[in-house]
């Protein structure tokens, strides 16, 4: 029987898949990147993102019906994210709401934007409009390696532009104040300012993210960003548990660190293949998700564990 299960499997369909999942992968690090910047270095809770997402995909899908270029609609999206990151914001540090509930707020409020600006829950584009960033035509197109190409060289850009703002005095201050927020009072850092700033800079990453994804989709849709800060903390985990040594030590530790990102969650959408291609039931994907996260948050403390054992 289950040696029957296993030769209906057709193995050329899951490597047939690999393109589209690397080019989902690479997309959703982008969002993944802005997660690390307040889970990592802000060490501030932030659901924000599964509204924010929606709303960048929104604003995008909108703006390219209305005739604006798709690459020009993507700084619109960024701002929409950046708008979210600031809500939360205020009402964390302004209206004094902890941070967890503040980003809840504004994750629920975001669908009654997301829905306001399309006008009803999805609104789409076609994979044929012209000049799209990304688009899922182009993953099995002649010139394919040209998408891929223009792809990662973008993340690494984005990458350099983030490697760069944390290596500034501005950047030093948020990075501070997620380490200790106290000292870094004490230094003279207006610690609310750098938090919503932080959340801003996550946010609008994370608009950017759901701008590329509306285009490689074709549509928004409002429920497109539900359990996004799943996946993202799945990529950042992941990158850390496999890269976490070759990351650590290095002159520029921080910029391997941020491409792992990357990598984790192109590792999570080929796991993600992988039980699609097993015929998994895909009701039972959130479930998925959620155990994959599980399992790589508890390797470090096993890990630890077991030395402490060893020691003793």
């Amino acid at each position: 029987m289950i040696l029957d299960y296993f030769l209906s499997l057709d193995p050329m369909a899951f490597f047939r898949a690999m393109p589209g999942t690397a080019a989902q992968g690479i997309i959703w690090g982008i969002m993944a990147l802005g997660v690390y910047i307040t889970f990592r270095i802000l060490d501030f809770p932030d659901l924000t993102v599964d509204g924010s997402l929606a709303t960048g995909a929104a604003v995008a899908v909108m703006l390219i019906q209305g005739g604006m270029h798709p690459a020009a609609a993507l700084l619109f999206s960024v701002l929409a994210g950046m708008a979210a990151g600031l809500a939360t914001g205020v009402l964390h540090t302004v209206l004094g709401i902890p941070g967890i509930l503040a980003s809840i707020l504004t994750q629920v409020s975001l669908y009654s934007v997301n829905l306001g600006i399309m006008g009803k829950s999805n609104q789409g584009i076609g994979l044929t409009q012209q000049n799209l960033v990304a688009s899922s035509r182009y993953v099995t197109g002649e010139n394919s390696w040209i998408f891929f190409v223009k792809l990662i060289v973008g993340c690494l850009v984005l990458v350099a532009v983030i490697y760069w703002l944390f290596g500034t005095e501005m950047g030093a201050s948020i990075r501070a104040t997620g380490c200790n927020p106290q000292m870094a009072r004490a230094q003279g850092i207006n610690t609310n300012f750098m938090k919503v700033l932080a959340l801003m800079i996550s946010n609008g990453l994370v608009g950017l993210c759901g701008g590329i994804l509306a285009q490689y989709q074709g549509a928004a849709d409002v429920n497109m960003g539900r359990g996004a800060i799943v996946i993202g903390l799945a990529a950042v985990i992941i990158s850390e548990v496999i890269f976490g040594k070759l990351c650590a030590g290095k002159k520029i530790a921080f910029a391997y660190t941020l491409t792992a990102v990357f990598v984790g969650a192109i590792l999570y959408y080929v796991a993600y293949a992988l039980v699609l291609w097993l015929k998994m039931p895909s009701d039972y994907m959130k479930l998925f998700s959620a155990l994959v996260v599980a399992a790589f948050l508890a390797v470090p403390y096993l890990k630890e564990k077991r030395s402490v054992k060893r020691r003793a």
